[in-house]
């Protein structure tokens, strides 16, 4: 646990600077917007983890209003990698759907950060066990945030949030509770807000349709597939 704890301290990611987040964030396929005019205010720039398109929608819906945003699809977790790929693609077509929207804010942008697997298996060695919505869990939206919070404050970003309460097997507070702390050791501001109120999850399902977006039946690691039907987004 110790070797875990220093791997992920702010001292030890600032050294590994900017370098380390070129080359594990694979490719930022829009620019991010940028004001017309020289007295138009800068949007505070966000960078929004996203777990999966249908998620994702209608945060960025949201929050494209108030922010420029880049989608940071870092999912570690799906530990199948046709499964990765489909659901990028997935979160692909919900960002070209946003930007070809008549009525959308400013364009969003998308960044993918690297696909390691290993490091999720890593975190969560010994908790396998652990049910659904458990400690293991928990470790895996730590592991999801931390690194949203590292890149956020090494390529300059404003603050970060995080799409994954969105689903309604998920609870708000655990987030909640991770994003401030690792907020807190990043010195990088987090969003705090429950998306799944306002019918956030109830228009996740019709934007998802209106994208034609993939839809998972689990969270995305091969204890959850053990049990997809008991976790299909609806």
């Amino acid at each position: 646990m110790r070797k875990r704890e220093e791997a992920r301290r702010p001292e030890n990611a600032a050294a590994a600077g900017v370098a380390e987040i070129a080359e594990t964030a694979c490719e930022r396929r829009y620019p991010a917007a940028e004001p017309i005019g020289r007295l138009a205010p800068r949007k505070p720039a966000l960078l929004l983890h996203s777990c999966c398109g249908p998620c994702c929608a209608p945060v960025i819906e949201e929050l494209a209003r108030e922010y420029a945003v880049t989608v940071f699809f870092y999912n570690p977790n799906i530990t199948d990698r046709q499964e990765y790929n489909r659901r990028k693609e997935s979160q692909i077509r919900c960002v070209d759907a946003y930007n070809e929207r008549p009525d959308r804010a400013d364009e969003v942008a998308f960044l993918e950060g690297a696909y390691e697997e290993n490091r999720f298996y890593e975190e969560i060695k010994g908790l396998e066990g652990e049910p659904e919505g458990g400690a293991r869990c928990d470790q895996c939206f730590r592991l999801r945030l931390e690194k949203t919070a590292e890149t956020a404050k090494l390529m300059g970003f404003d603050c970060f949030a995080s799409a994954l309460a969105v689903s309604p097997r998920k609870e708000y507070r655990k987030i909640s509770e991770i994003g401030r702390d690792v907020c807190a050791r990043y010195g990088v501001g987090f969003l705090d807000r429950d998306f799944k109120k306002k019918g956030g999850q109830q228009r996740s399902v019709l934007l998802a349709k209106q994208y034609n977006l993939y839809r998972q039946t689990y969270c995305g690691c091969e204890y959850s597939a053990r049990n997809g039907s008991e976790h299909e987004i609806r």
